[in-house]
């Protein structure tokens, strides 16, 4: 008789057989799952995801789209939310531990089997609990919906989110490019084939429901974060339902959380210089430069026009738009 395991397996290959299938330059291959193009081994996480998690009313949800700032609002969401716990700056968590460790991804902890053994884990945490993901808004599980927790979604220039993506993939898994040009790779972006693409969806769809349910989710641009950091850290601690307080506000709390999350001090703490987290992704990776409109330095003025003809295509009258530098 068939074990469990096997009866799952086969028929998740018979899934896989049925959907689209495209060639991955930073996984060797893309399946359109859902109407967004996941990775191979990112469907079975999909699945379990949407069966088995069991959203809390006090949970936080940290989603976007990769390489537009996720390590950065996993951090600041983190500190936001426990800094009772962890009262003291000088011997905070994330000076020890990536902020992926702390907020882990939804994405990763369905992965493969032992199920309950899972559930056990996550409904054993220490509450409020943070995750983080990069499924788009429709690929949720019904228990995000229908609960009060929120979530916090980050966006950032689809320009610099490219090049980044295509640095991290290049340094991460050189061999996985199947010798993709970078003008190459930008027309497969430009068609929405990219692990959790297209990129287009991923942000109208949780744009969208920013706008529908704003106290259920919060909607932040990675180039206005930058600019006014410390206004944000107090808008997300207001969305959140934990403001700070005046005591707080007097004593610096606001300052030294924008400090601890700053671009500048998480890549230069050695917990980021080395090591992996997940499924051996490299720390040091993560964090590059983080400017804005660094892409000028890769682009050609054909990608650019191709990149911006596809932008206005694609977001023209949705109200979200983007700065382009010259």
């Amino acid at each position: 008789m068939a074990s469990t395991e096997g009866l799952q397996a086969y028929e998740e290959e018979k899934v896989l057989l049925s959907l689209p299938k495209e060639k991955g330059w930073a996984a060797r291959h893309l399946y359109l799952f859902q109407d967004f193009w996941c990775p191979s081994n990112f469907i079975e996480g999909v699945n379990n995801f949407q069966k088995h998690f069991q959203a809390k009313d006090s949970d936080v949800i940290v989603s976007s789209f990769p390489k537009s700032g996720t390590t950065w609002l996993k951090a600041l969401t983190f500190s936001i939310f426990n800094r009772k716990r962890f009262s003291s700056f000088d011997n905070h968590p994330l000076l020890t531990s990536n902020s992926h460790e702390l907020v882990p991804f939804l994405d990763f902890i369905f992965h493969g089997d032992n199920i309950q053994h899972k559930l056990s884990y996550l409904s054993n945490m220490t509450e409020p609990r943070v995750f983080g993901t990069h499924f788009p808004f429709p690929s949720l599980s019904n228990s995000i919906n229908e609960s009060n927790c929120k979530i916090l979604y980050i966006c950032r220039n689809p320009f610099d989110t490219f090049v980044s993506f295509w640095i991290f993939a290049n340094k991460s898994n050189p061999d996985s490019l199947h010798k993709l040009t970078m003008e190459e790779a930008l027309e497969n972006y430009c068609k929405g084939i990219i692990g959790f693409g297209p990129t287009w969806e991923h942000m109208l769809g949780y744009w969208k429901e920013s706008i529908a349910t704003p106290n259920k989710v919060l909607f932040l641009n990675y180039e206005v974060l930058k600019e006014d950091f410390n206004f944000y850290v107090i808008s997300v601690a207001e969305f959140l339902d934990c403001p700070f307080t005046e005591e707080e506000e007097s004593n610096g709390v606001i300052e030294s959380i924008s400090n601890l999350c700053s671009f500048e001090k998480m890549k230069n703490l050695e917990v980021n210089k080395s090591g992996t987290f997940d499924r051996n992704f490299e720390k040091k990776y993560l964090f590059r430069k983080g400017e804005i409109g660094d892409w000028v330095n890769y682009f050609s003025p054909a990608m650019r026009d191709k990149l911006s003809q596809t932008m206005e295509e694609k977001l023209g009258g949705s109200g979200l738009s983007f700065k382009t530098c010259s």
